[in-house]
């Protein structure tokens, strides 16, 4: 099965498209990136922002326990069976809520509230309220707020999603990423679809509104025809959103991914055609492709965000909340605002110390200069709805943006002549070829690039 968008170019010109542009680069849930952070910065100029605004805020809470590690994995996770440790880091966020609130305020607007991992479901069910039930105490979440956790099927239960409905949550995204033993049984996380069906059962009879999938290609044993069979399989699960992720081979961030760095992986071209064939089967029946890895049903959120210029991307990927800053608790959590991104301690023994000690476990962050800023909204204009008019951008930056970015439009020729843009003289417009490259377009606004490219996964 071949994508539509790669069937607008030859065999030769795919294989030299795709010798041309896989090659490092990052995702765009920030910029600048996360690899930019520093240690040797000012942590009151990071806070002051969030300190002296009334903009609604979206808290994200890093709960980084599993069981057992996937070897595709490259987050910041803790695997252990030991429950005692689980309710140690509990009590290190609950008091970490409780120094963030001066910085954060008691009645700051909460819009949005997301649970990840590691595997929040790794938490008891009593942990998960304690937890839920502090965090209503302290934020005044809005009566519309999207509340919403990622599952992990093989420990969760029933009774967590009744605890995750009595605090508001309505949204849940599960990890699937491939249905087929062979695949489940080289990547060790054993998933039966059984498991599946029974955990999207508890969600809708907890009246859940949105349920999410998350599948990954280009992992070992895969082909195009065997990740079309999880497809049509998990078709029939009914979600209103897939994420359909592209495995990122980081070996040099997550060292258990060299276990798979040892089996036959999907080249760049096989990888490209299960995109594309993702693409026309998700969009035949009845899913907007709504960019990079996101497809959502025409009535949902994100699809409306989409049609109305509204979408918005931050470090969990598409939102429909734009305008709204960051505040992450946990190790490793990351926090932004419109001037500044501060990220806690990745170390676990470095975040509960610091914590325990009373200090916010900022470890390092990143203040944006005014071309930063100029930067990250074009990029992220350019990741949320593909095009830039460049009069729209003069009168948004209160810039004049073609004298500004003269190098950077030169730089797009070869993408036109390549058919991944169109460009005239006030606008830019990537064509449904260019979408599959999106990064790679991103790219060529990116002032930062170069110091740390060959650290990203490459973009196919």
């Amino acid at each position: 099965m071949r994508g539509k968008a790669v069937l607008i170019m030859n065999e030769a010109s795919r294989s030299a498209l795709i010798r041309k542009y896989n090659r490092p680069g990052p995702r765009y849930t920030s910029y600048p990136t996360a690899l930019q952070f520093t240690e040797n910065v000012d942590h009151q100029q990071l806070l002051s922002p969030t300190q002296t605004t009334s903009r609604p805020l979206s808290l994200y809470f890093h709960l980084p326990f599993c069981e057992t590690l996937c070897w595709f994995c490259a987050c910041t996770t803790v695997i252990t069976r030991d429950r005692p440790k689980m309710e140690h880091y509990l009590q290190v966020l609950l008091k970490e809520m409780d120094l963030a609130q001066p910085a954060i305020g008691k009645d700051r607007p909460i819009e949005q509230v997301h649970l990840g991992g590691g595997s929040p479901s790794y938490l008891s069910a009593d942990q998960l309220d304690r937890l839920l039930h502090r965090m209503h105490e302290l934020y005044k979440i809005t009566a519309d707020a999207e509340l919403s956790a990622e599952l992990d099927p093989r420990t969760l239960s029933h009774e967590k999603v009744e605890i995750l409905a009595k605090h508001g949550f309505r949204r849940a995204s599960f990890g699937v990423q491939d249905l087929n033993p062979e695949v489940q049984k080289a990547v060790h996380r054993i998933q039966p679809d059984s498991m599946n069906r029974e955990c999207l059962e508890w969600v809708r009879a907890e009246g859940f509104e949105s349920i999410n999938i998350d599948l990954i290609y280009g992992l070992p044993g895969q082909t195009v025809d065997s990740f079309r069979e999880t497809l049509n399989a998990v078709l029939s699960y009914d979600p209103d959103r897939f994420a359909v992720f592209a495995y990122a081979h980081v070996p040099w961030v997550a060292p258990v991914q060299k276990i798979l760095g040892r089996m036959s992986l999907p080249d760049a071209e096989t990888r490209l055609e299960m995109l594309t064939g993702t693409i026309d089967f998700l969009t035949a029946r009845g899913y907007r492709y709504i960019g990079m890895d996101h497809f959502a049903k025409e009535n949902d959120e994100l699809t409306r965000a989409l049609d109305s210029g509204t979408l918005h991307r931050n470090f969990q990927g598409y939102s429909t909340r734009s305008g709204a800053d960051l505040w992450g608790f946990g190790m490793s959590a990351i926090s932004q605002n419109d001037e500044a991104y501060h990220q806690n301690f990745k170390d676990l023994s470095a975040y509960q110390e610091a914590v325990e000690k009373g200090k916010l476990p900022i470890h390092r962050g990143y203040v944006m200069s005014e071309d930063d800023r100029l930067r990250k909204k074009v990029i992220m204009t350019l990741m949320c709805s593909g095009r830039l008019d460049f009069k729209g951008m003069s009168d948004q930056l209160g810039i004049d943006f073609k004298p500004y970015f003269q190098n950077e439009i030169e730089s797009l020729k070869d993408l036109a002549e390549d058919k991944l843009i169109h460009v005239d003289a006030n606008h830019m417009q990537i064509t449904e070829a260019g979408r599959l490259l999106i990064r790679n377009v991103a790219m060529r606004f990116d002032a930062q690039l170069q110091k740390n490219e060959n650290r990203h996964a490459k973009t196919i």
